[in-house]
């Protein structure tokens, strides 16, 4: 072998004056690297013009498929297991969140994620770092709940500020304890057939979650996912297809998204733009999932803004057969299914499953 090696090495040294510094550019085939072809999603979105709710009054209403009320059942059943927990090997799970700056929205999900983890009995903490930190400050806080026993889940909440690397952020999560399901070995577990994630993405799982509970059937379906973000859109799309839906991934650079959104049975919204699809978008009877949570300013609401989706609720509603509200829809069972894979975490960990 090692002669072989030698004359390898023995044949490319005469050469090596003779091959240009490009010469193994990748210029044998047309594929460019993949980093070269990533652009920011930008949507147009006619949001001032979406029809208010009084609209549809005298209209056919689309069923509400409520959230906070399969949420609650599903945190009140998670809550019975960790205090039996307790009972038997005196542990609870415990989830751990690092928050990077002060946006208002992610604050808000932070509470909401706290308050439901107390109700439920699973220890919650939380470290805050200032804007201003190091990409190092955030690993070094990762590391330590990654060594802490009683810690069973970490999530770094998102999105970080721009000037961070997220995907090296993340990969420092350990798999065990990546709850928020963006380990690449997770996503990647996702969209392989005969492989099973240690966790599913909290948000996609808890819109599955919501249609299964609601008795809608995806198994043959078409489903539409719009927009295809690594948090929501790019899982959600993969998931589907678990489900043996027939999925079509809408973007910005997608032709006649209109037209082609209109043939969903099942539209999953997920583009992060208030008001981008419209009652027009639709099929009748066709089943709408909005994830979007779209922070507008409004001096009368309690914190200064309200949340809004993706989806012109009134004119969809008058549309569809069913349709998720925004709030009360997919953020309560995306907080649910955060606390399932705390909790599932916790009976890997400790050997009670």
């Amino acid at each position: 072998m090692r002669g072989c090696i030698r004359r390898v090495a023995s044949f490319l040294r005469p050469m090596s004056g003779l091959i240009p510094s490009r010469a193994f550019s990748n210029q044998i085939i047309k594929s460019p690297s993949l980093l070269s072809l990533d652009a920011a999603d930008t949507w147009d979105s006619d949001f001032d013009n979406c029809l208010t709710k009084e609209w549809s009054k005298n209209s056919s209403t689309g069923r509400i498929l409520d959230g906070s009320a399969i949420a609650l059942r599903i945190r009140s059943r998670i809550g019975s297991e960790v205090s039996q927990m307790r009972e038997s090997i005196g542990q609870v799970p415990g989830l751990a969140v690092v928050v990077v700056g002060e946006r208002r929205d992610s604050q808000t999900y932070v509470r909401n994620k706290e308050i439901a983890c107390r109700e439920a009995g699973i220890k919650f903490e939380i470290s805050k770092l200032s804007e201003k930190c190091t990409e190092s400050e955030i690993c070094d806080v990762i590391h330590r709940f990654n060594e802490d026993k009683s810690i069973h889940g970490i999530i770094v909440q998102l999105p970080l500020p721009q000037h961070f690397d997220v995907a090296k952020v993340l990969n420092v999560v350990q798999l065990e304890k990546d709850v928020d399901g963006f380990h690449p070995l997770n996503i990647g577990n996702l969209a392989m057939q005969g492989t099973e994630p240690l966790f599913i993405p909290c948000t996609p799982k808890g819109c599955i979650e919501l249609l299964l509970q609601s008795d809608i059937e995806i198994m043959g379906k078409n489903a539409v996912v719009i927009g295809r973000s690594n948090i929501v859109g790019l899982p959600m799309s993969l998931l589907l297809q678990r489900h043996h839906a027939t999925v079509t991934i809408l973007h910005p650079f997608s032709n006649n998204p209109e037209d082609v959104a209109s043939e969903a049975d099942i539209l999953i919204a997920a583009a992060g733009v208030p008001n981008l699809v419209r009652g027009s978008w639709l099929k009748p009877g066709a089943v709408v999932v909005d994830v979007g949570t779209n922070p507008i300013e409004d001096p009368e609401s309690e914190h200064g803004y309200r949340l809004i989706g993706d989806v012109c609720f009134a004119e969809a509603r008058s549309v569809a057969s069913a349709i998720t509200p925004v709030p009360s829809g997919v953020g309560p069972m995306t907080v649910a299914m955060l606390l399932h894979n705390t909790l599932e975490s916790a009976k890997r960990a400790l050997s009670c499953l």
